[in-house]
């Protein structure tokens, strides 16, 4: 598992490293079933989570995964910062949240994500 937990002003943040898959689905797929379990544990409203998808290519055939695990996890989670999403994986981005209603914050570097995350 790449993704791991940091520690950023003295709040905990789960780092999703979804980084560099490119079109390899199956590692997405692999390294977002371990961290759904982890968010699972969680309390509810407790999990400030760092999405970083940067050259990794969000499929067709990822959406609906990633739709399904936003769904069971979003209760879970209190903020959601992400990196690596411009363009097209901006609008799937935008579908995601829409469907399952977890909203997404898109930072242009991991400074500003983690900031943001902090904040109360």
């Amino acid at each position: 598992m790449k993704s791991k937990w940091i520690e950023f002003n003295g709040k905990q943040i789960l780092y999703q490293d979804f980084s560099n898959f490119f079109f390899d689905e199956k590692a997405v797929i692999v390294e977002l079933h371990e961290v759904q379990s982890i968010v699972l544990g969680l309390p509810e409203n407790s999990a400030l989570v760092l999405s970083n998808f940067s050259n990794t290519e969000i499929t067709a055939n990822l959406m609906p995964i990633l739709n399904e695990s936003s769904s069971k996890t979003k209760t879970h989670v209190r903020k959601t910062a992400v990196l690596g999403i411009t363009g097209v994986k901006r609008t799937l981005g935008d579908l995601l949240s829409r469907i399952t209603g977890q909203p997404l914050m898109y930072f242009n570097t991991e400074q500003e994500a983690k900031e943001w995350l902090a904040q109360d």
